[in-house]
């Protein structure tokens, strides 16, 4: 069996309750959802405005998994969790910014609520580099 390792980095927020920022078995990692918070002030970036959440919480993504030896260039699965399906294009405009030509696969469904009252969260699993 594999061993489970955490992943922590303070570039980005800070576990905000019982769990970690990522966990690393074998060749895969797997982040929690992230949520538009500033990793510095633990602060909600961006408003009202899910384009500027979607940047932070992309660049959350991505020193999580850069600390884990992947990188958004190996992500294989992502899950975006919108509390308005209306936000669709905007936030998938800012996701597409961050992954170029990388295309992993992803689900993305509306949720009726999310912490601090966010309007997205995105989790993802990725291969180690």
């Amino acid at each position: 069996m594999s061993e489970l390792k955490r992943i922590e980095t303070s570039a980005a927020p800070a576990a905000i309750g019982p769990y970690s920022q990522a966990m690393k078995v074998g060749e895969l990692v797997f982040t929690a959802g992230q949520i538009p918070l500033d990793p510095e002030s633990m602060e909600l970036v961006g408003g009202n405005d899910v384009a500027a959440q979607t940047e932070q919480v992309m660049k959350n993504l991505k020193a999580i998994l850069e600390n884990a030896g992947a990188g958004l260039d190996t992500v294989v699965k992502t899950t975006v969790y919108l509390t308005d399906m209306a936000d669709f294009a905007a936030m998938n405009a800012v996701y597409g910014s961050f992954l170029d030509e990388h295309r992993p696969a992803r689900a993305t469904v509306e949720v009726c609520r999310l912490p601090m009252d966010v309007r997205i969260e995105i989790d993802a699993v990725a291969l180690v580099k």
